[in-house]
């Protein structure tokens, strides 16, 4: 999916704004990993790029039609296009994994087959291996209120792998992961990306984590675009920056400072967004 901001703008009730002004293209099949602080509005781009929170002010545009003017029947088309991951997945306690995976794919599959699979998994097999490639497998028929936090996190990446989504949108999805395997969970969302020539928009806490496996990097902070570079165009300066409201450490997966010793370009105060 192609996907297009045009000044877009959140504003909550007292004048706060999550969003302020952002505008953000992104061709179909990139990989985008959106950081900044605790804050920053990274969440709420991501409700706006799938259609859960409509702007305030601003457009947005999703291969080239405004969601807002669909009719409804066309908006749920759209919207079971897309693939959300969550921090903390909506799974209800008492589902087993392979009907929580399996239920990636309701959208596409109609409302009999659907509640069919509530009694018997429609495809076993086919949640079995989107569960393997997070190493979660073993845990197939087991309820979701026996799983640890991570393990849960791993279920809703999972059941969006399974989807098999034109746009894929993660929202802290490692949040809850040891290094190793936040790096393979992230992993596997690139190599999905990768294969099927889908779009892909992470926020991510871990600034290492975007680095190593976005060929994009946008830094966002106060609701505005600080900069949009490819990795090798982000200093340590312009992470600095962005973090300078947090403790002063730049986040990586094993909370170190990330060091990167290019220097790159330092934006002029009330300059426009760097490198793009």
């Amino acid at each position: 999916m192609k996907l297009l901001l045009a000044d877009a703008r959140i504003e909550f009730s007292g004048g706060r704004r999550a969003l302020d002004g952002v505008a953000l293209e992104v061709a179909r099949g990139e990989r985008v990993a959106v950081i900044g602080p605790s804050g920053a509005g990274k969440t709420s781009l991501l409700r706006v790029l799938g259609t859960a929170l409509r702007p305030s002010a601003g457009s947005v545009a999703i291969d080239g039609a405004d969601p807002w003017s669909l009719p409804r029947s066309a908006l749920r088309r759209l919207r079971a296009r897309i693939g959300a991951i969550y921090q903390s997945p909506p799974l209800p306690p008492r589902q087993r994994l392979v009907t929580a995976v399996l239920a990636g794919r309701l959208g596409a599959w109609g409302f009999w087959k659907g509640l069919a699979s509530l009694v018997y998994p429609a495809d076993i097999a086919g949640a079995r291996a989107a569960l393997a490639r997070l190493e979660v497998s073993e845990r197939l028929f087991d309820r979701c209120d026996r799983l640890s936090g991570g393990q849960l996190q791993r279920v809703g990446v999972a059941r969006a792998l399974y989807q098999r989504p034109e746009l894929i949108l993660a929202d802290e999805p490692v949040s809850s992961l040891d290094p190793q395997l936040a790096d393979l969970t992230v992993g596997e969302l690139n190599r999905e990306a990768r294969s099927r020539n889908v779009t892909l928009v992470a926020s991510l806490h871990a600034v290492d984590l975007a680095m190593k496996w976005f060929p994009r990097i946008v830094g966002l902070r106060a609701g505005a675009v600080q900069f949009d570079c490819p990795p090798m165009r982000v200093s340590q300066a312009m992470l600095r920056d962005l973090y300078a409201t947090e403790s002063g450490e730049i986040p990586t997966q094993d909370y170190r400072p990330l060091e990167r010793p290019q220097p790159g370009p330092r934006a002029a105060s009330g300059s426009q967004p760097l490198c793009r």
